[in-house]
């Protein structure tokens, strides 16, 4: 499956953004990476935020983007242990001509093991003297810090990318709607036994008495169970989340047919209207990765009818 998004890996000082997909697999390390849509430097732009996580650090990336998509100017912040003073700071470039300023403060910050942050954080992007997007629960910390006001339009979360590891089972929390709550998501793909007893007493096994399928929870309530995975490892189905219709899209074909390490994709859309028809189902020989653009917008899966701007792209790696 060839995977369009150049995912940045956990990077060390003076060391590019990696725009090949497969770095992110190299040291085993978890991605979750934000896409919001405000206004920057008086235009509609993407701010993307980059968490990411191995064995000896976590690192942050902020990447503002240029006039017509064309360029990005970004921000990384390595946080190693011995790392003190990078736990907070601030950076500035100039975008189309005008300052753009992103500070952070994470001495503090409380990870719990996780790719990104719960608490005791922000991480802050101001231009024209507006804190146009803020992440994390220290609000008035980073009013104070930056002495800025609120910007008067709210950033739109456009897109969520995640990059997570597991052997047979994978999980995520996730918001379908900006004011809603999080919902736990549990992938698990199993074999089930297909080794049967004829009237006879004979044993007769199928695909050597095992057949591959998968299972999806949210927040521990099953939604989807595909049978057949190796007949299904592409497809679609509508699920009802607190009757928020939610189309789900998965390509699975890595998982079952490639060597090494290998990666499944799933898709999470909300969809607003619960009128609008279901949103045409990927071929299943065509890779889903390759009908999502390379922004990840759902291009010739997205639907003008009803649909909610969120995605939920997960990248789900097999690891033996």
């Amino acid at each position: 499956m060839q995977d369009p998004i150049g995912i940045p890996a956990c990077f060390s000082s003076g060391e590019k953004l990696s725009d090949d997909p497969a770095a992110v697999t190299r040291s085993g390390q978890s991605v979750f990476m934000s896409v919001f849509r405000t206004k920057i430097a008086d235009q509609c732009r993407l701010i993307t935020v980059t968490w990411c996580k191995n064995l000896m650090l976590h690192g942050l990336s902020v990447s503002v983007e240029g006039l017509e998509g064309e360029s990005q100017y970004t921000c990384k912040v390595e946080l190693k242990p011995w790392y003190f003073w990078r736990k907070q700071g601030s950076k500035r470039f100039i975008v189309d001509g005008k300052a753009v300023d992103i500070f952070w403060d994470l001495k503090a910050a409380k990870f719990n093991g996780e790719t990104e942050p719960g608490s005791e954080y922000y991480v802050a992007v101001v231009c024209d003297e507006e804190v146009v997007l803020l992440l994390g629960d220290l609000k008035k910390e980073a009013y104070r810090k930056t002495g800025c006001r609120p910007a008067l339009i709210d950033p739109i979360l456009v897109s969520r990318k995640e990059h997570i590891f597991g052997k047979k089972k994978f999980s995520t929390r996730v918001k379908f709607h900006e004011k809603g709550r999080f919902h736990e998501i549990s992938i698990e793909c199993k074999n089930r036994n297909t080794t049967t007893t004829t009237s006879t007493g004979n044993i007769v096994n199928s695909l050597g008495g095992v057949e591959p399928e998968m299972e999806i929870r949210i927040d521990g309530v099953l939604v989807l169970h595909v049978k057949h995975l190796q007949w299904k490892f592409r497809g679609n189905e509508s699920i009802h989340v607190n009757k928020t219709r939610v189309e789900v899209y998965w390509d699975v074909h890595d998982w079952l047919f490639s060597p090494g390490l290998r990666h499944a994709l799933f898709i999470f859309k909300p969809i607003i209207s619960p009128t609008s028809p279901p949103l045409s189902s990927p071929s299943p020989s065509t890779p889903l990765s390759s009908q999502t653009g390379s922004s990840g917008s759902l291009e010739g899966l997205n639907h003008p009818g009803g649909s909610s701007e969120f995605c939920l792209f997960l990248y789900a790696w097999k690891v033996e």
